[in-house]
């Protein structure tokens, strides 16, 4: 799973917070301990939780996926009003 770093440094507030939604047993010290890092989150998870990889892999990237999707649409709209 690959994300853009500069995505989750400019979205890291939201993302924490999905994060949180997902596994609530997470402070936010612990996620701001990972600073964005897959791995260490991952980590973190399966620490609390006891899940597989696959698991929290899953829900870990489509929550990030989301914050990409989001940023490619905002950048297409940015796009096409300087095209115009």
């Amino acid at each position: 799973m690959e994300i853009n770093e500069n995505i989750v440094k400019g979205k890291w507030l939201e993302i924490k917070g999905e994060l949180r939604k997902a596994w609530g047993k997470i402070t936010d010290d612990e996620l701001e301990k990972t600073q964005g890092d897959l791995q260490q989150i991952g980590g973190l998870i399966q620490q609390k939780y006891g899940e597989g990889q696959e698991t929290y892999r899953k829900k870990l990237s489509d929550i990030f996926d989301r914050f990409e999707e989001k940023k490619d649409q905002v950048v297409d709209r940015i796009k096409s009003k300087l095209d115009t």
